[in-house]
């Protein structure tokens, strides 16, 4: 049992409860930050309310493609109180190791976090969310969608395009604004790199609908967020021996940048972990720390 009420229950409570997610505890979140809705029996969920869950165990058969969750994490998860609004079913925690800061996905951009939409599917609270490397914004710089100024500092709600550095909008209008369209900087026209940081600053691109330039060519067909490059190139070792610094990255030898096998967000030149070159493969010790722990899929 998942809703206990103390009151007798109308048909159109009844109505209302079987279409609201379990986690969110919202019956008409937004689609595109939600995903559709997914419900068996009495149980309903939001797609990525469940992907994002970092409370909530589930696996996805192969052959099918169905998520499967296990009932049981549910009466735990529910009563997790989510920071933003104050109500429960929080099952997003953020990603920084020692922070246990949990929000509902639908609050996530009220509360200023950063939800990632591609594997694995990382989410921040604000005090630990990535953030663009720009200056401020020039005096009087207005947002290139709704014509509204934006801020003239750097922040949550402001945005620029990585590749022009000319481009600037309101996180709320670029998702909105490409939320049926091909994605790009609406200056430069940049796919590869403005595609990149949109989503690692959180920004949900339509799978359907991506396409950007792979390796210098464009892509033939539409390219799943899951499957774009994260071109991270620098060294985040906690100390870096490469004498170009730690934005320096190589092809090949002692200062080839690795990236971490199951984020991709992180890399270490080969020398600062001691890698050796016959190594193809490195995984950052924040994500080594929590493979190590994550329960095994069942059979």
């Amino acid at each position: 049992t998942y809703l206990i009420h103390t009151h007798e229950v109308t048909q159109h409570e009844h109505t209302y409860l079987l279409q609201t997610c379990v986690l969110c505890g919202q019956a008409q979140a937004d689609p595109d930050l939600c995903g559709e809705k997914m419900e068996k029996e009495v149980l309903c969920v939001h797609l990525f309310c469940v992907i994002f869950a970092s409370e909530l165990f589930y696996w996805q058969d192969n052959e099918s493609g169905l998520l499967a969750i296990l009932p049981e994490d549910f009466p735990r998860i529910v009563k997790l109180k989510c920071f933003v609004c104050g109500k429960n079913g929080a099952a997003i925690t953020c990603f920084q190791e020692g922070c246990d800061c949990s929000f509902h996905l639908p609050c996530a951009m009220e509360g200023e976090c950063v939800t990632q939409y591609f594997a694995p599917h990382r989410s921040f609270c604000r005090e630990h969310r990535p953030e663009q490397e720009v200056e401020a914004a020039p005096e009087n710089t207005n947002c290139l969608i709704c014509l509204e100024p934006v801020k003239e500092r750097k922040s949550y709600h402001t945005m620029v395009c990585p590749a022009c550095k000319h481009a600037w909008f309101h996180r709320g209008c670029i998702q909105a604004r490409y939320a049926g369209i091909s994605f790009n900087c609406p200056v430069c026209r940049d796919q590869h790199d403005f595609i990149l940081d949109m989503l690692t600053m959180g920004i949900r691109i339509p799978l359907r609908l991506v396409s950007c330039r792979l390796t210098g060519q464009e892509a033939a067909s539409p390219v799943p967020c899951q499957e774009l490059p994260l071109q991270h190139s620098r060294c985040d070792a906690r100390v870096c021996l490469c004498p170009g610094g730690r934005e320096q990255a190589e092809e090949r030898g002692p200062w080839e940048v690795l990236l971490c096998s199951s984020c991709a967000a992180t890399g270490t030149h080969r020398r600062c972990s001691n890698l050796r070159t016959s190594r193809t493969s490195w995984e950052c010790e924040t994500c080594a720390e929590r493979t190590s722990c994550f329960p095994a899929a069942p059979p």
